[in-house]
Parts: structure tokens; sequence; C-alpha cells
């Protein structure tokens, strides 16, 4: 399973962009303080030891402290946790437990070189300290000794340990920050796309339905001016397809009247042969006429939608093509019901059953649920079809047989119409061989 890490939403990518922002600079922002905050250690703790180390040479060059001497001395020169100078011909032994700071040994060797002081060794320990003092007496006790002129000299002091406040500091100062600039950000960005959200559902929706509302102009202004240019493209694509709706009735009332007469003239011709083959084509012209219009026409949305049990029409519509002689059954169908136009989802099936019953011998029906889907099935026993037919045959007057005989062949709109009606309520046509042979005709609607 793949994982996304960048989310596909607008908000989701400007929180996580803003997120991950506000990390990286609070990433450098705590670099920054913690080499702050040690230079300022360094600086509190090394120059009060340079201060006194200074202070012991110059008293120790002018014979002020003997060899081996120190203020409060201990015993045998060893420091104490009183003491604050020692001075001593012998390196110091430490308590057990004490850390060597090699940064602020460094710091107060460079301190002692601005100072024209030449130390050939500098030294610095953390000592240990007592848990009685913690709460008392903030920092840690260090040690600093220098060896200068053949003479150790060690002096004690403190430097403030503060690591625990700055890393408290520096998580109230994220979260602050991530609740001062997110959750605006969130907002601004839910503004910008809810509307967008809608503007998304109104143009996936079928722009063949004439009752669809404008969308409210709101967001930001660009986006605003977005919704106004969709909502004046979708009054033009209204407006031309009345306008289609209104030619094709014309064209047909046009057709039809001509037809008609011309049937009746065809009555009147006394070749029994002949008149039945013209009243036949005439007959075909006219079952055209209908199929290129019910094809324009299968979108116009002129029926309303309405709850269809499934099982019921499946059921009515193999009782009706038995009565007639035809091999129909329902197969299987459970009960699941879908929110369609009744008449023009029934035609739908009327033409794949039609199909069906005349290149596959015969039809079973069945509907099933699927994940958020129903699908009404029309299976035969025919042949099947290549890949190259079932890319085609969806295609208007595409027909698998190519003779122009209705009675073979058809017009070829069969199969668009019944696409363009699933697509018009919101699902898909789709057709697919058997393994055991034969073809499904699979109409799937959303569920209601």
């Amino acid at each position: 399973m793949k994982i996304r890490l960048w989310p596909r939403s607008l908000i989701g990518q400007l929180v996580l962009a803003v997120a991950l922002m506000l990390f990286a600079a609070q990433a450098i922002n705590f670099a920054l303080l913690v080499r702050g905050q040690s230079q300022q250690t360094l600086a509190h703790g090394g120059g009060m030891a340079v201060a006194r180390i200074i202070d012991a040479v110059d008293r120790a060059r002018r014979g002020e402290l003997p060899p081996q001497q120190d203020e409060r001395s201990g015993e045998h020169g060893r420091p104490n946790r009183a003491q604050k100078l020692v001075v001593s011909d012998r390196p110091l032994p430490l308590p057990t437990g004490a850390v060597p700071l090699p940064d602020l040994a460094d710091y107060v060797e460079k301190l002692l070189g601005e100072a024209d002081v030449t130390a050939e060794s500098v030294d610095a320990w953390a000592l240990p300290q007592r848990p009685r003092l913690r709460a008392n007496i903030p920092g840690r006790t260090v040690i600093v000794s220098a060896q200068i002129d053949g003479r150790y000299i060690a002096v004690r002091g403190r430097i403030p340990t503060s690591g625990n406040r700055l890393q408290g500091f520096l998580v109230w100062q994220t979260l602050s920050l991530y609740l001062l600039l997110l959750i605006p950000i969130m907002v601004i960005a839910w503004r910008a796309a809810a509307p967008l959200r809608d503007l998304t559902r109104a143009a996936r929706s079928n722009p063949a339905l004439r009752d669809a509302t404008p969308l409210e102009e709101e967001g930001p202004s660009d986006v605003r001016d977005l919704i106004i240019a969709f909502n004046a493209y979708r009054s033009r694509i209204a407006t031309m397809l009345s306008d289609k709706d209104r030619m094709l009735g014309a064209v047909g009332h046009d057709l039809r009247t001509p037809l008609a007469s011309l049937r009746v003239r065809v009555e009147q011709v006394d070749d029994d042969a002949l008149r039945d083959k013209m009243i036949a084509s005439i007959e075909e012209m006219a079952a055209m006429l209908t199929d290129i219009l019910a094809l324009a026409r299968s979108g116009a949305g002129t029926e309303g939608r309405e709850p269809v049990a499934l099982r019921g029409l499946v059921e009515e519509l193999a009782a009706d093509y038995r009565e007639r002689g035809k091999d129909v059954a329902v197969a299987a169908a459970v009960d699941a019901g879908v929110l369609a136009r009744p008449l023009l989802l029934r035609r739908a099936l009327r033409n794949l059953i039609d199909n069906a019953a005349a290149y596959g011998v015969r039809a079973r029906l069945s509907v099933e649920r699927a994940p958020g889907a129903v699908r009404i099935i029309v299976s035969d026993d025919g042949p099947g079809l290549s890949d190259d037919q079932i890319r085609t045959l969806v295609e208007p007057f595409a027909r698998g047989e190519q003779s122009r005989n209705r009675a073979t062949g058809g017009s070829g709109l069969g199969l668009s119409i019944a696409r363009d009606i699933a697509e018009g309520e919101g699902g898909e046509l789709t057709l697919r061989n058997r393994a055991d042979g034969g073809l499904d005709a699979v109409i799937a609607l959303p569920t209601a």
C-alpha cells in the first residue's frame, strides 16, 4: 500500500507547508538560542575564572602569594567546595565524578592569551552537585586550572544551567506560533476551498440539467470571479441546449409530417409486395428518426428523478418481453433502489435487452449491489465482442452488423442512448465478456 505524504487538498497542503516552515524556523531559532546560551555560559563562568587567575598571577609575581599557599587553603593543597583559589606546584586532584569541560578550557585559554598571560595548559571540570544544593543554588560548580610560570592555579566558580527552561520556552513558543498562524491559515484556506468544492461538484454534474441553480458567489475575490465566469458559462450551455431541443422538436415534427403523408399515399399502391416494402422503409425511417431524437434528448432532464425499485423494474420488463415471445428472464435480483428518471432508465434497459435478444439468443437480467452503487446486468449467450468492438459500439451509429436492415443491424444508436442515459443519471455503462461465453452489459448507478 502506497502512503501519500503530501496531501491533495488545498487546506492540507497549506497547513502542512506552514507547519514544516514553522518547524524549520523553530529549529534554526533553537540552534541560535543554544549557541547564544553556550556563549553566555562560557562568558559568565570563564570571565570570572580568568579575572581570578590573572589576579593570582599578579599577586604571585609580586610575592604576595607564597608557593603552595592559597586563600582558604585546604589540607595538602586539595581544593574543597569552599575554596575560591588554589595555587600549587603540583596538579590538583579532583573529586570523583568530575566532568571535563573542554569548551570552557579553550575559552579561558583564549581570554588569557588576549590578556598577554601565557598558559602552558588550561583544564576545566564540572563537579558533581550535592542533591541538597540543587534546589537552593542554581547552576553547576566548575574548577578551572591553568599552568602558568610552573604553577597550577585553580579557581572555583559556577556556570548557569538553564537548558530545561530554554526547552520549555521553545515548546510554548512553538505551540503559540502554531496556534496563532495555523488556525487563521486553516480558516482562510477553508473559506477559499469551500466554494471550490461546490464548483467542482457543479462542474461534474450533467450540464443538460436545466434546473441547476447558479452557485453562490462567495470566497476570495479571485474565487468569486471564477464562480461568476462558471455561472455565465453554464447559463450559455443551458441556452444552447434549449435551442437545440427546440430545433430537434421542429425537425422531428417537420419530418414526421411528410412521412405520415407519404405513408397515406403508399397505402394506395396496388402492388402488395411493393406496398409492404415501401411501408417498411417508411417505418424504418420513422424509427431511426425516433432513435436520433432520443439520443439527442437523452440528457435533457425533462423528466423528474424519483426513487426506482430495480427488482420490480427488471421483473416487469422481463414479463413484458416474455409476453411478446422473447426469451428474457430474471436471473437474480436483490432489493435495491436508485434515484433516477424511470422512463429514461426503462428505455436504456430496453435497448440493452433488445441487443441481447437479437445477437445473444436470450437475455438474463440481474441486480446486484456494489460499494456505493447498484449494478443492473443484462447478460446474453452470444459470441461476445472483441476489445475494439467494446470500445466503438457505444459510439453513435456504430454497429456490429454492418447492414442497414433494422431487422438485423438496427440503427447503431441503442448502446449510445443507453450510455448517455446512464451517464445522465450519474452512472456508467460498461460492456464485458464473460469467461464462460456471452456478454454482460452493466449499468452502474449510485445508490439512493
